[in-house]
């Protein structure tokens, strides 16, 4: 007990000697409880009007999003989310099938999403990050994403596909349909942490939003009904994580 006195009292020591202070307090850090982060990339409408089952690349658009995480323990925490970004499609702006060009359909949203997710560090690193530096981890959770769908058939081209077509009545049947205001997502995702300081990291990840609709770009029956639409994104960030401090006060010297 002794010696621990004595080792206290010679580094509170030290400090007055460089710090010119009376009064030395340490700093001991203990495990955070709190991040704050930033991400911004590309989302991509992946649906009826996507030319492949990777989506549209060609009509990817940017968006933001800022949120907050709880650390619960090493290995897991819960980030509250708020993504600003937009989605588009365009069946112009690829060269081929030729039916494409014909049906020449469009639409583009914003999309305001709100979400809770549980993210697992793999390592176990959230209470340390620096010391490992790359800390992989993996998230799925559940949101909500506002949208203002407007879509566009103004140059369908009803001679081409025939005004008794299943696909033109397919189309009259998607226009008087009612498109979302909002839809429930399930967001899932992987990333990757690269830590610069034991308080600041950068972040990459991707993350795939799973929905329950097929009109998400205001069309499906004129395409594809038995599939719903989806959207994912790519994006890369940085996070603050906040560390609390406790105070240890430098004992008097022992008479």
């Amino acid at each position: 007990m002794r010696t621990t006195t004595h080792l206290t009292l010679i580094i509170c020591l030290s400090s007055t000697a460089l710090f010119n202070s009376t009064t030395i307090y340490g700093q001991i850090n203990t495990n955070p409880k709190w991040e704050l982060g930033i991400n911004a990339g590309a989302f991509i409408y992946q649906g009826d009007l996507a030319p492949s089952a990777w989506g549209s690349y060609k009509t990817a658009k940017p968006g933001l999003s800022i949120y907050g995480s709880r650390i619960l323990n090493a290995s897991f925490a819960l980030r509250t989310s708020l993504t600003f970004a937009s989605l588009k499609g365009d069946d112009l702006k690829y060269g081929g099938p030729a039916w494409r060009q014909a049906r020449a359909l469009n639409f583009r949203t914003p999309v305001y999403e709100i979400s809770e997710t549980l993210v697992w560090d793999i390592l176990g690193n959230n209470y340390d990050h620096y010391n490992t530096r790359f800390s992989p981890y993996l998230f799925a959770g559940i949101g909500y994403s506002f949208l203002h769908i407007r879509r566009d058939a103004s140059k369908y081209n009803s001679t081409y596909f025939g005004a008794e077509s299943t696909t033109t009545n397919g189309l009259t049947a998607d226009l008087a349909h009612r498109t979302p205001a909002g839809i429930p997502v399930l967001p899932v995702g992987i990333g990757v942490r690269y830590s610069l300081s034991p308080a600041i990291s950068l972040t990459a990840e991707t993350s795939y939003r799973l929905t329950a609709t097929d009109y998400l770009d205001g069309f499906s029956k004129v395409a594809n009904p038995s599939k719903n639409d989806h959207y994912y994104s790519f994006s890369i960030g940085m996070v603050y994580t906040f560390f609390k401090s406790a105070a240890l006060k430098c004992p008097k010297k022992p008479l």
